[in-house]
């Protein structure tokens, strides 16, 4: 039985999507057959996996949630939407820009359920990533409905604490409404900048409140944007690099509650 988990921040450019695909690429590297999913019309982790020509491929998430506005004698199922990456045991369900145009529709006939009841039936994952677009709409609920577990990135500055109140809020309505089982598996502190003030301030002080923050940081670092370049998570491009070996420790601290134990 696999393990989902929602990358989600309705605020941009917190690294959603570095994020994703390089958890998703570890998570492949250790045996683990994986999903990752975008949901993002803006396709950034499509092209991260796939690099240029992925908007080419015939079917992308798109058509899966187009297939459930209209009646079709053969629906596309969530499996002929899935394509391989060129990295072992590492699958996606690409974006495409369409997305955009089918929110308000999807959200006229509440189809929230519908990634979720898809996701039941993909038994052969080991583990499922879900990118999610900078906003709290259609798609986003539908990835915390579908969801066990939602991992947040989160910028070290005063705008995405602000915003982070409002984003726990919404995770805790969905948790109450649609998915009893979802749980905040942790904060993620991206763009950690250890010689500053202010990150480390606002670190000690969102600890202080109890919030979930992960004890493994990603530091600011300019290989990443190599790395979207190549189209070739860290893991791939440079295992030795400060950066991927966070990556991986970050990834070793999924699960793990409060007394270091992993969650089952």
């Amino acid at each position: 039985m696999h393990i989902c988990r929602v990358i989600f921040n309705q605020k941009g450019g917190v690294g959603k999507s570095t994020i994703a695909c390089n958890l998703a690429a570890i998570s492949a590297m250790k045996g683990k057959r994986t999903l990752l999913i975008d949901l993002d019309p803006q396709c950034n982790s499509s092209q991260y996996l796939l690099g240029e020509g992925f908007e080419e491929l015939d079917a992308t998430v798109a058509d899966f949630f187009n297939d459930l506005l209209y009646f079709t004698f053969r629906p596309k199922s969530p499996n002929a939407c899935v394509r391989s990456t060129p990295f072992g045991k590492l699958d996606i369900m690409p974006a495409h820009p369409s997305l955009e145009d089918l929110t308000a529709k999807l959200e006229s006939r509440y189809k929230m359920f519908k990634l979720r009841d898809a996701l039941k039936t993909m038994e052969e994952y080991d583990a499922i990533f879900i990118d999610t677009p900078p906003a709290y709409n259609f798609y986003t609920r539908s990835a915390l409905i579908a969801s066990d577990t939602c991992l947040i990135p989160f910028d070290c500055d005063d705008f995405s604490r602000r915003a982070l109140y409002s984003l726990l809020e919404n995770v805790k309505e969905i948790k109450d409404d649609h998915n009893p089982k979802l749980y905040i598996e942790g904060i993620i502190v991206n763009q950690f900048q250890p010689r500053a003030n202010l990150p480390g301030k606002i670190v000690s002080e969102l600890l202080a409140e109890g919030l979930p923050i992960i004890d493994a940081y990603l530091s600011s670092s300019v290989i990443i944007r190599e790395s979207h370049q190549r189209a070739m998570p860290m893991a791939y491009m440079a295992p030795r690099h400060k950066l991927t070996l966070e990556f991986e420790a970050l990834y070793s601290k999924l699960g793990v509650n409060g007394n270091g134990r992993k969650r089952a």
